[in-house]
């Protein structure tokens, strides 16, 4: 439950600070964050084969 909680505090701060950057910086962040989580996965794909 704990964790639960700390989730949803950090989304809300996550989404508060979305809320007050430009949109230009929001799209370039989501981009950033898009391909980290696409290599993170291919080399957890990677190494799992191995």
């Amino acid at each position: 439950m704990l964790f639960l909680v700390a989730a949803l505090l950090l989304l809300g701060v996550a989404m508060g600070t979305v809320a007050h950057a430009p949109l230009s910086v929001s799209l370039v962040m989501a981009a950033v964050i898009g391909v980290w989580l696409v290599v993170f996965a291919l080399r957890e794909r990677r190494a799992r084969h191995r």
